[in-house]
């Protein structure tokens, strides 16, 4: 592997889902990934119980902000390996031309911040969805993406959002 695989998580808001991704990948992911997350219509900040679950996790959040997807799309940034939407409005939406062609999946899973309940079950909730998220992001790096071809890498990357 001569770079870091890279991978854009994107929500709708980047406030949650598409946040505690971009954690979970850079804590996790080690040297073989570098994680970003994007949203259509970006928050002004991470939910701040999605912070609270990556420091739960013993996962850094430095950095993390809430940011639109045309950032990503605009010249000089990054060329992104894979794009994976995490909640299925983002998934419906028109996304920008990525640059470098790289591979797209959809790994929808429910929004936490949107779950009624008192702070205790909210705070549940991401948990939850977190735990999803992780076991997506092992899968993901369990690939040995070096050997596979970019169809077979395709298949398994929407196989992941179905497990």
């Amino acid at each position: 592997m001569s770079r870091p695989f890279n991978v854009l998580f994107l929500c709708t808001h980047n406030a949650a889902r598409s946040i505690m991704a971009e954690g979970l990948l850079n804590g996790l992911g080690g040297a073989h990934f570098r994680a970003f997350s994007a949203g259509s219509s970006p928050g002004v900040a991470p939910h701040p119980l999605a912070l609270e679950t990556l420091r739960h996790l013993r996962l850094p959040t430095q950095g993390l902000r809430s940011k639109a997807w045309d950032e990503f799309a605009a010249p000089g940034a990054p060329a992104m390996d894979f794009v994976i939407t995490v909640c299925d409005n983002a998934a419906g939406e028109v996304c920008p031309v990525w640059p470098g062609r790289p591979i797209t999946a959809h790994w929808g899973v429910e929004d936490p911040s949107a779950f009624p309940g008192d702070e205790e079950t909210r705070r549940r909730r991401f948990v939850h969805v977190a735990g999803i998220l992780k076991q997506r992001i092992a899968a993901l790096a369990d690939l040995q993406l070096d050997t596979m071809n970019r169809d077979e890498v395709r298949s398994r990357m929407r196989d992941i959002g179905l497990e």
